[in-house]
């Protein structure tokens, strides 16, 4: 796992009091934003662990998540929007999506990741309700 950085790799002020209490389990992510905001760290640092704690699993691959032969170099995120969806079921199960642009290299070449991701918040260990990342699309 890389060296852990003084700021925050969403963009936060400080990773110890942004995304790392998240990822080191002393706190659950309380909003969708906020999860994806972790994840995004979690990429950028590798911690597959966290991604496939985070991640449905109903959805969440089987396949290892982060590559760590791949010469990957995360340079930013921008959070684009976050919208609150209620979806009315029989448990009245909560949703929202956060569209989100991620800037990384790979092989010296810039790229970005443009999208919009589900999450769903459901009952986790100890009847906890926690977010979880459900899937994702890819806006043109």
């Amino acid at each position: 796992m890389p060296k852990i950085p003084a700021s925050c790799p969403c963009g936060g002020p400080s990773f110890p009091t942004c995304c790392g209490p998240f990822l080191s389990g002393d706190a659950v992510a309380q909003t969708a934003e906020a999860l994806m905001r972790s994840r995004y760290t979690a990429y950028t640092l590798g911690d597959e662990a966290y991604l496939r704690a985070t991640w449905h699993p109903s959805t969440c691959p089987i396949e290892p998540i982060v590559n760590e032969n791949e010469r990957l170099q995360w340079l930013g995120l921008e959070v684009k929007s976050a919208l609150r969806l209620r979806q009315r079921k029989v448990n009245t199960e909560e949703g929202d999506t956060v569209e989100f642009v991620a800037r990384y290299k790979i092989g010296g070449r810039a790229h970005r990741l443009h999208e919009v991701s589900r999450f769903v918040r459901e009952a986790g260990s100890g009847d906890v309700p926690r977010w979880y990342y459900l899937d994702g699309s890819f806006p043109e």
